[in-house]
């Protein structure tokens, strides 16, 4: 499994509760452009639209320029694979207050592109530094480890 893109934001910004794992609906040009690793997850979310799940705001760049058709749009939105008892349950749990889905990564399993993402609820100013010094005392360990 190789990973196309990260969103590293995502898990400084946001709690993630429970991970999911969808198939995503490309066109033959956006696969090139994902295996090339020209896919952005900044600012992209998911929503349920009924019995259907969409991935909003991903940027997928063209993958040759001077080919592009007139009507391509780098960042519609993108139809997720998923069964319809997920879906049901993620609209279940996207009814609380707070909760959203945050796209993690796009990466290749067995020659399908696939997304991971979360349920996920927003993190408060103090949880954001409580991560920053965990981070800090990781890189601190691992240096005077290295030291050694």
């Amino acid at each position: 499994m190789s990973d196309y893109a990260f969103n590293r934001k995502s898990l400084y910004e946001y709690e993630i509760l429970q991970k999911y794992e969808a198939g995503l609906v490309l066109a033959g040009h956006e696969v090139k452009s994902v295996r090339s690793g020209r896919v952005q997850l900044q600012g992209a979310y998911v929503v349920i639209e009924g019995d259907e799940a969409f991935l909003i705001n991903a940027t997928i760049s063209p993958y040759q320029v001077n080919n592009l058709t007139a009507q391509y749009d780098p960042t519609r939105s993108r139809k997720l694979l998923l069964r319809q008892k997920e879906i049901a349950d993620l609209s279940r749990e996207l009814k609380q207050k707070g909760l959203t889905l945050i796209p993690i990564r796009v990466y290749n399993k067995a020659n399908r592109i696939k997304i991971e993402f979360g349920l996920a609820r927003g993190k408060k100013s103090f949880d954001k530094r409580e991560t920053i010094k965990k981070r800090d005392f990781k890189r601190q360990k691992e240096k005077l480890l290295k030291n050694r």
